[in-house]
């Protein structure tokens, strides 16, 4: 084994951990390496350390002064979605946001691999062909008396009902 190979190992080992197979390759490469043997026990002081912490006791008042916090939290007033604004980090990313819409959402930005779309303008007396939006509103305004009669509508379905079906 190499001293890369011990040196993932080395805390488990610090542990007291067994690690399988490679034990007894480990510990002939720990005896035959100072460095790998230092740092073994440099995890080893360090553990016996970490055992021997306690962690420190909260203070006499501590539940008071939470409690009274959190009261003073739920007392203060919602600021509403414009509280996170002075925030630099938050406005940025916001503004980017906003930004990369903007730009997506602008018709004259043509994306690589994208075709410009052809948009035709009707010009007022030329004629559209029927079936497009711009056809049919202009045959209904060509023919708006006879559109506004509904009756008329109605005969007329009859009438191609009738002819269609012998």
């Amino acid at each position: 084994m190499n001293c890369n190979q011990v040196r993932e190992l080395l805390p488990d080992v610090a542990a007291g951990m067994e690690i399988d197979k490679k034990t007894e390759d480990v510990q002939n490469h720990i005896s035959s390496c100072s460095t790998c043997a230092a740092k073994l026990q440099g995890f080893r002081q360090t553990m016996a350390l970490l055992d021997q912490w306690e962690a420190p006791e909260p203070g006499p008042y501590f539940d008071t002064r939470l409690g009274a916090r959190l009261r003073e939290e739920m007392a203060r007033p919602a600021m509403g979605w414009l509280h996170w604004l002075p925030r630099p980090a938050v406005a940025a990313l916001a503004l980017a946001i906003v930004a990369g819409g903007l730009a997506f959402t602008n018709r004259g930005i043509i994306f690589p691999g994208e075709q410009e779309l052809a948009i035709s303008i009707p010009v007022p007396g030329v004629p559209v062909e029927p079936g497009t939006a711009v056809g049919d509103l202009q045959a209904l305004e060509r023919n708006h008396e006879l559109y506004a009669d509904f009756d008329v509508l109605d005969e007329l379905q009859v009438q191609n009902e009738v002819t269609a079906n012998p």
